[in-house]
């Protein structure tokens, strides 16, 4: 037999209590009979009957498991690849601490709440890399967001076409444990500063690939100046570098591709959104098995109790014949 809880310190009260008190009261009966001279012996039936019926409730109360049930317990999940922007733009401090700092903090969010779902990482500038494969590793993925800096890619300018190439032949190549195709899911975070020229040719490919996209922008319009190495970056002509957000090319993306578009700015951030969003999508069932557990018995016990007190209620209890 299995129990659903141990026999903790409210049981022992429980069962100390009933003692205690029926020893009272049964003192007090069995003086009362001595005095009248009436026989008392029901008073102890009594007491055995009601101490196996308290015993059975505190069985029930501790959860009897016995014999065994089939129930079929399904895997449902999405596999999402997150392609984050690494460009020297998302240091800028105009969303505190600074662009990606933020980021990092709701990507952990992001894999919390998702934690059914295998997810991977990709980072990129002007070419993409793969930082994390998919995975269900919660551990591995915060681990990997920790370290994202913008001093892991060659800051060439910033590019759309290669990480949402790279997530898309992934997705496709890697299919899921159970061997069924998953619910796929690419979410591209940037400022939104895009200077590729095929983005638009990959954006219709993943549509035709049935791919879901959804795009983050984070900054804001009036933009801000992006620190380095304890100075201000500066163009040729030596002026400060001024980044703006540019939501447009992340929106247009987000159309194309049956997806939406969300933002992180000073007075808004959507994360929320997006991942109640991400968690409406129906993932495809990645398992299904049957599995046999013990079915927890209470009940039975409950009514043996029930039908030892209707039959205490039945007995009478006379210490003094008239």
């Amino acid at each position: 037999m299995i129990w659903l809880k141990d026999f903790t310190n409210l049981e022992l009260t429980f069962l100390l209590c009933f003692l205690l008190g029926y020893l009272f009261y049964f003192f007090r009966v069995v003086r009362a009979a001595r005095l009248a001279g009436a026989r008392f012996g029901t008073v102890l039936f009594k007491f055995l009957l009601r101490s196996a019926a308290l015993a059975l409730l505190l069985i029930a109360l501790m959860g009897p498991s016995f014999g065994t049930t089939g129930r079929e317990v399904k895997t449902v999940g999405k596999d999402i690849f997150i392609a984050v922007d690494l460009s020297k733009s998302m240091d800028a401090f105009d969303v505190q601490p600074t662009r990606l700092e933020k980021v990092k903090f709701e990507l952990k969010n992001i894999v919390r709440a998702l934690s059914s779902d295998r997810i991977g990482l990709i980072i990129f500038s002007g070419d993409a890399f793969i930082q994390s494969p998919l995975t269900y590793d919660q551990s591995a993925l915060n681990l990997f967001i920790e370290t994202l800096s913008t001093e892991l890619v060659p800051n060439s300018g910033t590019d759309f076409a290669p990480p949402l190439r790279l997530a898309m032949e992934k997705l496709q190549n890697e299919p899921d444990m159970a061997g069924q195709e998953a619910a796929e899911i690419i979410i591209l975070i940037s400022d939104g500063e895009d200077f590729g020229d095929e983005t638009e040719i990959v954006a219709e490919k993943i549509n035709e690939a049935g791919i879901r996209l959804f795009t983050l922008g984070v900054g804001t319009e009036e933009g801000s100046r992006i620190m380095e190495r304890r100075r201000y970056l500066r163009d040729e002509q030596g002026n400060e570098v001024i980044t703006r957000l540019d939501p447009s090319a992340l929106k247009e993306l987000a159309n194309l591709t049956n997806g939406q578009y969300f933002e992180i700015n000073k007075q808004e951030n959507e994360v929320d959104r997006l991942i109640n969003v991400l968690q409406s999508i129906e993932g495809e069932v990645r398992d299904a098995r049957t599995v046999q557990a013990s079915a927890n018995k209470y009940y039975y016990f409950v009514a043996a109790a029930l039908a030892l007190l209707a039959l205490d209620l039945l007995l009478s209890l006379k210490v003094i014949k008239l």
